[in-house]
């Protein structure tokens, strides 16, 4: 069966539905979102709180003290008595002394055969006997012939006579003394004496060999007298004197450092490296020194009273220069500072500081590589 609706119901129940419509709330069309809540503002966290810390570091108050800046160079030990001897005459050794002997100044290292010497010297000492004998007889007979001379006995020529045959013999003896004089000297030449107590070091040549004048026989060193040398930059050169304190230490053992004074100051600046010379004499009793050893020295430049002093690891480099970071108190605690500084002279893991720091000041000397101005920090001293 088919049912049919009025239409005046169908339009009655349209307009209900629209008056239904009309009484729902609007919707909200803002694109950013429904406005927070009282609950949901409290709840958002706070950007300043958020961003505060607390970096634990190390700190060092600094107080004056004295600061010795020290001029580090490099050195090498020389021995200033070293002396390759050669042979004066022609020969051959028939003596040479053993390679490490303790030799004294003035003994003989080595020996020529000198038997034509000798032979020379004997023969030069004869003739001085019998020139002197000639010369005492010419002196004699002057002496003699000199009254007859005053008293017309005799010529005056002959008289000119003895006296040349006087003069001659003198003559004939000096030449005699100079031969005699230079025969010892050739004999002298035959041996090789140490001109300095020593050690024989090396040997050119061996017993038995011949050798020329001027070839070298051996070597001999005196290493109980040494002295260290190095150079100092020129910027330095109105700092260093003679006396100025030195310490050496050896890089080829372990030992004490060595305490002593610069002995020798060089005039002169090396065109080559820009330095000039110094010298330090060291005493080797012992020998445990060899020349060529190197060596590490350290040159007191001045002594400086009242100096703040802090590790140069706390010091930080940047565009602006350089600073530190201080440990300063706050209302909450102790919060970090920076602080630009200028710098003195530094050696041996230390630096002045010249400007920026007063005694007293408390400097973060581990962790400042972490914190930036105002963070809280959690100090230990040290």
């Amino acid at each position: 069966m088919n049912r049919f609706i009025p239409f005046t119901s169908v339009a009655f129940l349209a307009a209900i539905l629209v008056m239904g419509c009309s009484d729902a709330p609007a919707a909200d069309t803002d694109a950013s979102g429904p406005l927070p809540t009282e609950e949901s503002s409290a709840s958002t966290p706070d950007t300043a709180v958020q961003s505060e810390r607390s970096v634990r570091v190390n700190t060092l108050t600094v107080q004056p003290t004295t600061f010795h800046e020290i001029i580090a160079i490099t050195g090498s030990v020389a021995a200033p008595e070293d002396a390759s001897l050669s042979a004066q005459s022609a020969g051959s050794l028939t003596f040479l002394a053993d390679v490490g002997s303790r030799i004294d100044k003035g003994e003989v290292v080595a020996r020529l055969d000198d038997r034509l010497v000798r032979a020379a010297l004997d023969q030069a000492r004869a003739n001085l006997t019998s020139a002197e004998s000639q010369a005492n007889l010419a002196e004699e007979t002057l002496k003699r012939q000199e009254p007859l001379y005053q008293d017309s006995i005799i010529s005056a020529l002959e008289y000119e006579g003895v006296v040349t045959q006087r003069n001659q013999a003198i003559a004939a003896l000096a030449q005699a003394r100079a031969a005699v004089t230079q025969a010892e000297q050739q004999l002298e030449n035959t041996y090789i004496r140490a001109p300095f107590s020593g050690t024989v070091e090396e040997r050119f040549v061996n017993a038995g060999e011949q050798v020329m004048p001027g070839t070298p026989v051996l070597r001999i060193v005196n290493t109980r007298n040494l002295k260290v040398v190095a150079g100092v930059p020129e910027s330095y050169a109105a700092d260093i004197r003679r006396g100025a304190p030195v310490t050496i230490s050896f890089r080829a053992f372990a030992g004490e450092d060595m305490l002593t004074t610069v002995s020798f100051v060089g005039s002169v600046i090396n065109p080559r490296n820009r330095t000039f010379s110094i010298e330090i004499d060291i005493d080797n009793p012992s020998g445990v020194l060899k020349p060529a050893m190197i060596s590490d020295l350290r040159l007191t430049r001045r002594v400086m009273e009242d100096q703040i002093v802090v590790p140069q690891t706390s010091i930080l480099r940047d565009e602006n220069g350089m600073s530190v970071y201080l440990a300063v108190g706050s209302s909450d605690g102790k919060v970090a500072e920076r602080r630009a500084i200028e710098l003195g002279p530094s050696y041996d893991g230390k630096t002045v500081i010249s400007f920026g720091l007063e005694a007293g000041d408390e400097i973060i000397i581990a962790g400042q590589t972490s914190v930036t101005d105002g963070d809280a920090l959690v100090v230990s001293s040290s």
